[in-house]
């Protein structure tokens, strides 16, 4: 593994080979640029053994628990170390969930961190400057995006002020709801029908037919609609009888633990947990990776306390928003540039797309420091709203210049 510390640092063995979590997809030797994830903040950090033990109980979390405390020596210079690292016989599966659990963690401050991912209200502008003559595709996550995480999920309404918000966007671009949700249940939560809705993460894309003669080039395919009027594309309509399954198992497994619940997503089955005592949070867990032993077509993945059940194929929201703009808009053209705005580890996905296809604004929704692939930020859903109104306001002024 290639480290860049201060070189004045002391970094000890027994920390060092403790950074497994932040090389996902490497086993031996990996490239970590300045001690990611904390260098991603372009932050040179010493940590000493004497004030920094390692957590036996926990390793992988070593950097996450301890940086908020690490000391900043800025002006030190920095060297490159060739260091070896044992991956251990924790799942992958299990690291990259921890990983996601704790990417809120504080790493640096919010201020600092706003400087590698800035407001998208404070650079408007600038954001405004590159869209100009281009075609804005707004997709939007609905959980901690449109609506403030609830311990209810059923309970997770957004306000009529942001409901006007998203009708005045979809009225002004090609707009889609992107989320876990069920179809159903994301049609039902956001209550407009004049937009795209892409549910179970991306599993289940529904479009109504005036967006079709709007904005759609889908001449060469077949279109049935449903009793809402929406066409739909499945990507994985045959896991649902398994999926039947898997949640009756769950269901019935998780009865006895008081705050836990399990929803019904159609093509993905969530397990909350947000409720549950903290002593039977890895009860749950244990519980939804047991059940899916006996389905290797399935895996399992985290969010905000919850886990995930779905089919074990190549599918995100990334692909998600790729289907769309490719499909559904007809184009993924330089001219249109994707806008995505989410806030969870699933929302990644699509963070990544954008970035991979180099143009677009991807905008995570955070109050406090965390890993992620967006460019811009915004602090929470009365940001958001205040994001979207202010992109229609300027769609209409440039449309009228």
């Amino acid at each position: 593994m290639s480290l860049i510390f201060p070189s004045s640092s002391v970094v000890p063995s027994s920390c060092l080979n403790q950074l497994k979590v932040y090389s996902l997809k490497s086993k031996g030797s990996a490239s970590l640029n300045p001690c990611f994830p904390l260098v991603q903040y372009k932050v040179p950090w010493s940590i000493t053994q004497d004030k920094y033990p390692v957590s036996k109980s926990k390793p992988h979390r070593i950097l996450t628990s301890t940086a908020r405390d690490c000391i900043r020596t800025n002006n030190q210079s920095t060297e490159e170390k060739d260091v070896s690292f044992d991956g251990g016989d924790q799942g992958q599966e299990e690291i990259e969930r921890e990983f996601h659990d704790n990417r809120d963690a504080s790493v640096v401050t919010y201020s600092e961190w706003l400087t590698q991912h800035p407001s998208a209200l404070h650079t408007f502008e600038q954001m405004m400057k590159i869209a100009k003559g281009k075609q804005i595709v707004v997709f939007l996550d609905y959980d901690g995006t449109l609506s403030p995480i609830v311990n209810d999920p059923e309970k997770a309404f957004m306000t009529d002020e942001m409901r006007s918000a998203v009708h005045e966007v979809a009225e002004c671009f090609p707009t889609a709801i992107v989320t876990g949700r069920s179809r159903d249940k994301a049609i039902e939560f956001v209550k407009l029908k004049d937009l795209c809705y892409a549910g179970s993460h991306g599993m289940h894309i529904s479009i109504p037919p005036g967006f079709l003669k709007k904005y759609a080039e889908l001449e060469d395919q077949t279109h049935i609609a449903d009793e809402q009027g929406f066409i739909n594309f499945y990507v994985a309509k045959k896991f649902l009888c398994k999926l039947k399954k898997i949640k009756e198992k769950l269901q019935e497994k998780t009865r006895g633990i008081k705050g836990a619940m399990v929803e019904d997503n159609k093509f993905c089955i969530s397990v909350h947990f947000r409720c549950v005592d903290e002593e039977n949070v890895e009860n749950v867990k244990k519980i939804v990776d047991s059940v899916i032993k006996s389905y290797p077509s399935f895996r399992a993945g985290g969010g905000k306390k919850v886990m995930e059940v779905r089919p074990n194929i190549e599918w995100n929201k990334g692909h998600a928003l790729d289907y769309l703009l490719k499909t559904v808009f007809g184009t993924r053209n330089d001219d249109v540039l994707p806008l995505y705005v989410g806030d969870d580890a699933t929302d990644e996905d699509a963070f990544k797309f954008i970035k991979e296809v180099g143009r677009g604004f991807p905008i995570v929704v955070s109050s406090t420091p965390k890993m992620t692939d967006a460019s811009f930020s915004l602090r929470d859903t009365i940001e958001v709203m205040n994001f979207l109104t202010k992109l229609t306001g300027w769609r209409r002024i440039s449309s009228s210049d």
